[in-house]
């Protein structure tokens, strides 16, 4: 049975936090809060955690997994990230934005795009995520939680529990926090491209 932490998103519960962070470093499957509706995550070296997801979300190899990072000295671990894309990130994060951009060596290679060898990166502006990101010490593998057939990220923490209790492993209840997927923005050429209009102001972008 998953477990509900419900935890303040303005003053997250330290103790809760932990033990959300001890279950994804046990390999556990989590349903979290960010600034773009309810993700899911996991730690981003256990394979079987990330199979339950792609099976959940019935995800291909060509889905472009993100690594949700605290800041922007986590960044430049996990992607290769020249003067003019940092600045970039620099205007725009925290905020509801996913970038695309080509991954280091540091990121297993099951969670890049099979020929494009991408990973997304994120920067939520939420207060749960960072305290996560700070106790864990490492980025969480994340999609949105948008399921087979939807367009849009599921929103209650009870309906997520009464729908996916036999798949994972815990709910982190914060509250509402928005139902709009995030913009997501592919860096790998010269040009920034529009992958997806979300919540993130398009305007620079274009």
């Amino acid at each position: 049975m998953n477990q509900l932490f419900q935890i303040h998103p303005d003053n997250p519960q330290k103790r809760l936090i932990q033990q959300a962070v001890d279950i994804i470093k046990q390999g556990g499957v989590i349903v979290y809060p960010t600034d773009c509706g309810y993700a899911l995550g996991c730690h981003l070296g256990d394979k079987s955690a990330l199979e339950k997801i792609k099976r959940l979300r019935q995800l291909d190899d060509k889905h472009n997994f993100t690594l949700v990072c605290r800041d922007l000295s986590t960044i430049g671990t996990y992607a290769k990230v020249n003067n003019q894309i940092y600045r970039l990130l620099k205007a725009h994060t925290p905020g509801a934005y996913t970038f695309i951009l080509k991954a280091t060596t540091e990121v297993p290679r099951r969670l890049l795009h099979p020929k494009r060898r991408t990973i997304g990166i994120r920067i939520p502006d939420s207060k749960i995520v960072d305290a996560l990101l700070d106790v864990l010490g490492e980025p969480i593998m994340s999609t949105s939680l948008i399921m087979p057939g939807e367009t849009e990220p599921l929103t209650d923490p009870y309906d997520i529990r009464d729908l996916l209790q036999h798949n994972i492993d815990a709910i982190i209840d914060g509250g509402y926090c928005g139902m709009e997927a995030t913009t997501v923005i592919n860096l790998i050429e010269d040009e920034p491209e529009i992958v997806r209009e979300g919540a993130g102001d398009v305007a620079f972008f274009k």
